[in-house]
This record gives C-alpha cells, sequence and structure tokens, in this order.
C-alpha cells in the first residue's frame, strides 16, 4: 500500500491590532492600510476590527538591504 503524504500543517496566524502592528514597525496605520489595500499583507477582519498576522508582517515589511563592500 502506497503512503500518501499529508500536506504540511499551518500554523494558526498571530494576529494583533493595526495600532500594535504600526507601534511596532514603526509605520503609520494608513500605511499598513495600503499595503492590505495592494495585496501585500493579509487583513482579516474580527468583527468589525481589522488585524494582521505578526509572522506576515515580519516576512514582509522587514526587507534586508544588501551590504556594499568598497575596496580601495
Amino acid at each position: 500500500m502506497a503512503h500518501i503524504a499529508s500536506p504540511p500543517a499551518q500554523r494558526a496566524p498571530q494576529l494583533i491590532s493595526l495600532g500594535s502592528a504600526a507601534e511596532r514597525f514603526d509605520v503609520s496605520v494608513q500605511t499598513l492600510r495600503r499595503r492590505i489595500a495592494d495585496g501585500t499583507i493579509t487583513g482579516y477582519r474580527v468583527g468589525r476590527l481589522v488585524r494582521v498576522d505578526i509572522a506576515e508582517l515580519t516576512e514582509k515589511l522587514l526587507i534586508a538591504i544588501p551590504s556594499v563592500h568598497r575596496t580601495a
């Protein structure tokens, strides 16, 4: 009998408010709303509130700047 691999388990999002996320990443709430609107990040509606996943913000908003090594 062939073994069928199950799909990887998805982690539950760790949702925080837009205000908390804006403070944590030093951006405005409006910037987060724009990123949700343009599809860069996912917004989750919980009742009337909008929340974002902290792991997704870390992945998509923090972009490493490559270092430039200059030789003399």
